[in-house]
């Protein structure tokens, strides 16, 4: 048996798992399979019970929520507090942000800030 055999045979077995009607007929398939292979019976349990494709999709990324002149900013922000966690950053961007761009350590307008 070649590396790809299992694969493909356990495609058509899963077929014949799933459309199989009486509970005497279900535990032979997997029987079958594991004589045929030599893989465990509770990894072809799990391996035949799983509807889903094995290979899954590739996450979606999510979708941008900040402008390209804001993530800089915030970028900035966060170095100079010192990289706080997002619930203690959130407070220091309300009443900093002002003071930061007096000292010339923030340089955005006020569009880009709000």
């Amino acid at each position: 048996m070649d590396i790809g055999a299992p694969k493909e045979c356990a495609a058509v077995v899963r077929d014949r798992y799933w459309k199989a009607h009486s509970k005497k007929e279900k535990p032979l398939i997997p029987d079958e399979y594991c004589a045929n292979t030599g893989q465990a019976r509770k990894y072809v349990i799990r391996k035949l019970g799983s509807r889903e494709n094995p290979d899954p999709q590739p996450r979606r990324k999510r979708q941008a929520v900040y402008n390209g002149q804001v993530t800089p900013a915030l970028a900035k922000i966060w170095e100079v507090f010192d990289y706080p966690c997002g619930q203690r950053l959130k407070p220091l961007i309300g009443s900093q942000t002002d003071r930061l761009r007096q000292f010339g350590e923030l340089p955005i307008s006020d569009e880009g800030s709000r």
